[in-house]
């Protein structure tokens, strides 16, 4: 992402995960984590939301990190259909948690596409072990394809108005029924291109 950006393997579930990891000049106000869009497709922690999600949470004060989910880069394994990539989620929060200091951090998920169904699934499972995390961040939820599950009021839900993978129709029919504002990009397709600018200035916007 810059040249400030760190990379290394930690241990997972089935083998090695790749993070990459990117550090605020001043303070820091919390942790995030994003997720990128689907492996078998291209996605991988590099992809242009994901990195641009990630820049825009580092000039918010996020120690922020981005994982390969599996077969992706150096992370091992083998694609499992978005099941055992909570799994390794988990994993790279515990090793985020683990960094002295950032025990108690509040924690910020992020995910495009694939990713915010991944995303969604692991804060359920961080709420029932009674964890907390303190906004969640979904662009191009991927509402037509899996089952992306509900999520707390305070999540901030972007969209292209002319997204084909995900139609926004898919969208709006899983957010009606939690009373959740969807943020739509008039004239964006699903990769967001051109429209990236836009994407951080909304984000930037919602923590102000």
């Amino acid at each position: 992402m810059n040249v400030h950006t760190k990379k290394s393997l930690i241990d997972g579930p089935v083998g090695k995960i790749e993070i990459a990891l990117d550090e605020p000049d001043g303070a820091v106000r919390g942790i995030a984590l994003v997720a990128h869009p689907h492996p078998l497709f291209g996605g991988s922690m590099d992809n242009k939301v994901a990195q641009t999600l990630a820049r825009t949470l580092v000039q918010l004060g996020y120690v922020t990190y981005r994982s390969n989910f599996r077969g992706v880069g150096q992370t091992q394994g083998q694609h499992d259909e978005g099941v055992g990539e909570r799994d390794d989620l988990l994993a790279v929060i515990a090793h985020m948690r683990a960094r002295p200091g950032h025990e108690a951090l509040p924690l910020v998920l992020a995910g495009f596409s694939f990713g915010t169904a991944v995303i969604s699934h692991v804060a359920r499972m961080l709420a029932e072990r009674e964890q907390s995390v303190e906004r969640m961040v979904f662009v191009g939820t991927a509402a037509s394809r899996f089952e992306v599950a509900s999520v707390p009021e305070n999540t901030l839900v972007i969209h292209g108005e002319q997204d084909e993978t995900v139609p926004i129709a898919s969208v709006f029919n899983w957010a009606r029924p939690q009373e959740l504002p969807v943020v739509v990009i008039p004239g964006a397709e699903h990769f967001l291109h051109r429209k990236l600018h836009i994407l951080k200035r909304i984000v930037v916007e919602a923590w102000h």
